[in-house]
């Protein structure tokens, strides 16, 4: 069995650092600099040679920056002899950019996946890609793992006897279904319709949610605007209460206090795949951890165990 390396990049070091806790092993340190000309160099500072080398990287805010200085880590990790390659991506933000709905424009999250692979990636393990046929833009295995069961097990306190639980669009009523038969809830959809990046429409919610408890489920949320269209209808359909949750909190600008200020929001619940800056955290906020899960999909990678048993 191959020794086991973990590093990782400047993304989100905190959650790397809980990873390898749960590991019980080293993480190793990583070097990033910067040259005259503003190209980036990285050294990974611990010995790869025919280790298996797990490199912990979400993108996230600057992606550019944070994707180049994971392909480094990459390139670094092949010409040092890596035994195996894996990068841990609990946040792959070109996830969004999966198909073709208008002229003449690329699709992001194929081309960055065949760069991940030339770069020398041998294996991918993800966290709730935005779409399932993201899974198959890559060329090497993608283990891919969801946040449902943290997100269950926190709202399980609660007495879910009167709880709806509702997905902003169709697109994602799959994943509502499988949460809310987690949870022994009904589940209900919006019916969206998006215009650009920051507008949406929501014309309907298909199902019964009038004077429910809702628990809003969605992969991400970002500028929040389709969540707040969303909470827009619920009130008008008289629901009780209104707890939102998702599996990567990137709340950019004042997403998240214009969240909170929302009339029967009680709470919003998000993973930590994803840095969320102090100044921006609010009463209402609840972060829960990946880390045990990422730790233990590793674990199995490593001893060549299966990873789908993780959700049996």
């Amino acid at each position: 069995m191959r020794d086991i390396a973990v590093f990782s990049g400047t993304a989100h070091p905190d959650l790397a650092a809980e990873i390898c806790a749960h590991l019980g092993v080293p993480l190793h340190p990583v070097r990033v600099s910067r040259f005259a000309n503003d190209c980036l160099e990285v050294q990974l500072q611990a010995n790869c040679r025919e280790r298996d080398v797990f490199l912990i990287q979400p993108l996230v805010p600057p992606v550019q920056e944070h994707l180049v200085e994971l392909l480094l880590m990459i390139d670094a990790a092949r010409g040092a002899s890596a035994g195996r390659i894996t990068v841990v991506l609990p946040h792959y933000a070109y996830a969004r950019s999966d198909k073709k709905d208008a002229p003449r424009i690329s699709i992001g999250a194929r081309l960055v996946a065949d760069l991940l692979t030339s770069a020398g990636a041998d294996r991918v393990l993800a966290m709730t890609l935005h779409s399932p046929q993201v899974h198959g833009f890559f060329s090497v295995p993608v283990d891919h793992l969801h946040a449902l069961r943290e997100l269950a097990t926190h709202f399980r306190r609660y007495d879910l006897s009167n709880t709806v639980v509702v997905s902003p669009d169709l697109g994602n009523a799959k994943e509502a279904a499988a949460f809310a038969r987690l949870l022994g809830t009904p589940v209900a959809a919006g019916a969206k319709q998006r215009f650009s990046d920051d507008l949406v429409k929501i014309s309907a919610v298909i199902g019964d949610v009038t004077d429910r408890d809702v628990i809003v489920l969605d992969d991400e949320i970002a500028k929040g605007s389709t969540v707040v269209e969303l909470m827009e209808h619920l009130r008008g359909l008289k629901v009780r209460s209104i707890r939102l949750a998702c599996t990567h909190g990137l709340f950019s600008g004042d997403a998240l206090q214009r969240l909170s200020d929302q009339d029967g929001v009680l709470e919003i619940v998000c993973t930590n795949t994803v840095p969320i800056p102090a100044a921006k955290r609010v009463p209402k906020l609840q972060v829960l951890s990946v880390a045990p899960a990422l730790a233990e999909a590793t674990r199995r990678i490593h001893n060549g165990e299966s990873v789908s048993a993780l959700f049996a």
